[in-house]
């Protein structure tokens, strides 16, 4: 246990993951006017706490071993794969849920019209599904900033 705590680039891409996830609720609460602490729990939303870990963790790599050694070079492929699929197929995913969950509303308005849906059972009726998977790659960019930020904070604990 003791060897994972002195463990630099672990212990900043944990924390960039903590802090990333902790302040969506005040942005979400300052954007929108809107206190949604279930962010806390929720994937997408801004920043982007894949892109925070990911590049918090390629940083502190840079930092202990250097620019040019294999470990960061892995690193650093690691991150930018992450980040495109956080800002493209993850949010492509979120875009198909929202146009099924329309799709699911109609046929549900239909049905009521069309018999005695109500009075279904709820195992008969679908659940919605989850729209927020993937970030704007704008939130994939500060995610980035804020993990990089948060490698720079964390080194000097480690020196």
């Amino acid at each position: 246990m003791v060897n994972i705590v002195t463990n630099f680039p672990l212990i900043s891409a944990l924390a960039a993951i903590i802090i990333a996830q902790v302040i969506k609720v005040p942005i979400h609460l300052i954007a929108t006017r809107e206190f949604a602490p279930g962010l806390v729990f929720g994937t997408g939303s801004m920043p982007s706490s894949h892109s925070a870990a990911v590049c918090a963790l390629t940083t502190a790599v840079g930092i202990s071993n250097g620019v040019s050694s294999v470990p960061f070079a892995i690193a650093f492929v690691f991150s930018i794969i992450t980040m495109f699929d956080a800002s493209g197929i993850r949010r492509e995913a979120g875009e198909h849920a929202v146009v099924l969950n329309m799709l699911v509303k109609d046929f549900q308005t239909f049905r009521a019209e069309a018999s005695d849906w109500h009075n279904k059972g709820e195992y008969e009726k679908r659940a919605e599904l989850k729209t927020l998977l993937g970030h704007k790659p704008i939130e994939v960019f500060v995610g980035a900033l804020t993990g990089i930020a948060i490698a720079f904070l964390v080194y000097p604990l480690y020196q």
